[in-house]
């Protein structure tokens, strides 16, 4: 792993990692039960608030999970699918990262359970990583890392069931968010283009999006909240006015480290935040057309850490198991973090959208 190298004399830039050797073979999504239209939200909020919402965020259905099924059974319908098509056997696999907000337990780690439920290796790393908007991107620097470091396959396990943590009567939330989980395979390749990764933190804005109980610390008694403190608190003006500030830098510097210009890129795939910022994004980025700026928010909510594994097995499938594309992933969002990773990716063995 090696910093992004700066201009002579100047301390390198931070944040930025060019690893080789590492090669994305498929991706597989599972999106849970029938899409669930706008109409059924409008029982609770109401037919103008909803349609007020949809004007900015874009979305017309969403997934969500049937109450007894989790992320992490998401996450192995599609890992399970994924190892067949690839004719994986799974104790070939050497780590299975496991990226979520919405484990099955407090402990042990999903990933965990996940590696049973597989009938992975007993030498094979299992871990989670509790990171959102930008946790693919974050999941696929630490695969590569892994490779790098002498693994050969790494499961990478991104996916959210949000639906658990919105209130049903907040209307900021519950039209936004949807379920999905995904299961990537990454293996080592000598041949494989570089992936130029580029991540970034500013915790002081943590509270921006936050789910205040449910952890370890207590809630503070004198704190008044508009929501039940156990589910999710978004302040949608902070998250935005971060999107717009940080995102466009992101790009930006992401490209310089590779030394390349936002020409050379085929496609950005966005975490989807919301079709507005995505859209007013796309100007600043020189990329608003919509086959170099792909959009699903529409047919799949925002599904945090899935959307930009949804993007690749929906959205980019036929590009992507077809041949190869330049691709800049960005994720951006809770934390507040965000990542980005700019490499030739394709062509995919598989790259597809189950139901589970």
């Amino acid at each position: 792993m090696t910093t992004a190298t700066s201009a002579a004399g100047e301390r390198p830039r931070r944040g930025g990692y060019a690893l080789s050797g590492v090669a994305l073979r498929g991706v597989v999504c599972a999106v849970p039960g029938a899409p669930v239209p706008n109409a059924v939200i409008a029982e609770t909020l109401g037919d103008q608030a909803v349609a007020d919402v949809v004007k900015m965020i874009g979305v017309e259905t969403r997934h969500w999970s049937a109450p007894d099924q989790t992320t992490a059974d998401l996450c192995f319908a599609a890992a399970r699918h994924l190892l067949q098509k690839l004719d994986w056997d799974p104790d070939s696999v050497d780590a299975v990262i496991f990226v979520t907000q919405t484990p099955d337990h407090p402990l042990p780690a999903s990933a965990c359970l996940l590696h049973g439920r597989l009938g992975l290796a007993a030498d094979c790393q299992a871990f989670d990583v509790n990171l959102g908007c930008s946790g693919y991107v974050y999941g696929l620097w630490l695969a590569a890392s892994l490779i790098q470091s002498g693994c050969r396959r790494v499961l990478l396990l991104a996916g959210e069931t949000m639906s658990r943590l919105v209130d049903p009567n907040d209307r900021g939330t519950a039209v936004l968010f949807g379920d999905a989980g995904s299961a990537s395979a990454i293996e080592h390749d000598p041949a494989a283009p570089v992936m130029r990764f580029r991540l970034g933190s500013d915790g002081s804005g943590a509270g921006a999006l936050m789910v205040p109980q449910g952890g370890f610390r207590p809630v503070d008694p004198d704190r008044a909240f508009t929501l039940d403190p156990s589910r999710l608190h978004m302040d949608g003006g902070e998250v935005f006015t971060f999107t717009l500030r940080e995102v466009p830098k992101l790009v930006a510097d992401t490209l310089a480290d590779a030394g390349m210009t936002g020409d050379s890129v085929d496609a950005y795939l966005l975490h989807q935040a919301n079709r507005f910022m995505l859209r007013h994004i796309g100007k600043k980025i020189g990329a608003a057309d919509t086959d170099r700026l792909p959009i699903n928010i529409d047919r799949y909510g925002n599904t945090s850490s899935a959307t930009i594994p949804l993007l690749l097995a929906d959205d980019m499938a036929q590009r992507l198991t077809t041949g190869a594309e330049t691709l800049m992933l960005v994720g951006f969002g809770v934390g507040l973090s965000w990542g980005a990773v700019l490499a030739e990716f394709g062509p995919l063995a598989c790259a597809e959208v189950i139901a589970a």
